[in-house]
């Protein structure tokens, strides 16, 4: 089968379309055939750190059919159109082929393409997890997010307006049309208007990126507000780790998340997607040999909504 694969020898990018051979599942795992991948924060920073797995192939959040599956597993057949999110069995989307756990996959919902669906998991479990888990947003409440135009901001803005936030959201000039459309309440340019200055307070602050410091952040909260960061910069991440504790003394909470796979959430979110109310929103589409540009492109921070990645299965 085809796959990218991790070679630190490989310049520029590290990554390599060739040839491998393909797995065969154990008692307990799922062999999907992949239809669709995208590209998240959680690929190209495990790559930037050393972080490489197993197999060296990248790839969380798929989209497929399964091919074959162990004989401990019950909950699929052969035949069956899935998603997925495999940050937590060893990646391995990119390629033909991957393997899986009946934990990291839930049903594919028939109105949506492989591409709509392979641009949900990691994104949108992210927002959620920021939002009612650590943000614990109410109905009414001000909530800002920071980093409104990528994958999980996308995300963010339409699961606040579910929940029934007055939302304001912060992006360039090129994304504030494409954030109104989402629903945000308020849209700041930030080219324009920095939105620390401002009289303004909020209940909940998610910040998908974290290049405001967070005293700044802080001060913009309401007396008992919550300020999660999901993405940034390694060094920002960092920051909020070690200075969130401190920072949190009193009402004002200042909280780092690191999402994680939530099968029921999963699919509550595909619920959502299926019913029309919550959209992926992807900007691109690359084919298999085109991985290590679409890696660059993410990486670089100005995507708008998700990256996907259109996978020809070769057998």
């Amino acid at each position: 089968m085809k796959a990218v694969v991790y070679n630190k020898s490989a310049r520029p990018d590290r990554l390599v379309y060739c040839e491998v051979e393909k797995p065969a599942p154990k008692d307990e795992e799922v062999l999907v055939r992949i239809h669709a991948v995208s590209v998240n924060a959680a690929d190209y920073r495990s790559m930037k750190m050393g972080m490489i797995p197993d197999r060296k192939i990248f790839g969380a959040d798929i989209a497929g059919v399964v091919e074959s599956a162990g004989k401990n597993v019950t909950l699929f057949r052969p035949g069956d159109e899935v998603a997925g999110e495999l940050s937590a069995c060893g990646f391995g989307g990119f390629a033909d082929f991957a393997l899986a756990t009946e934990k990291t996959l839930v049903p594919k919902p028939a109105g949506l393409s492989f591409e709509e669906v392979a641009a949900i998991p990691m994104a949108s479990m992210t927002a959620l997890q920021a939002l009612r888990n650590k943000g614990n947003i109410r109905e009414g409440q001000e909530v800002l997010i920071l980093g409104s135009s990528g994958g999980v901001g996308t995300m963010a803005i339409q699961l606040a307006k579910h929940f029934g936030a007055v939302v304001t959201a912060v992006c360039s000039t090129r994304n504030v049309e494409q954030t109104r459309s989402l629903g945000a309440d308020r849209v700041i340019d930030y080219t324009k208007e920095d939105f620390t200055t401002g009289n303004r307070k909020y209940d909940l602050i998610v910040a998908v990126n974290g290049n405001y410091s967070l005293l700044k952040c802080r001060r913009a909260l309401k007396p008992d507000g919550r300020y999660v960061m999901v993405g940034g910069a390694l060094t920002q991440i960092f920051k909020a780790i070690v200075l969130g504790k401190p920072l949190s003394l009193g009402n004002r909470k200042m909280i780092f998340l690191a999402a994680k796979m939530d099968t029921e959430m999963l699919k509550y979110l595909m619920k959502l997607a299926s019913d029309g109310i919550i959209r992926p929103i992807i900007e691109k589409y690359y084919a298999p040999e085109a991985t290590a540009e679409a890696m660059r492109y993410a990486s670089g921070g100005h995507a708008r909504g998700k990256v996907v990645i259109r996978w020809s299965t070769t057998g």
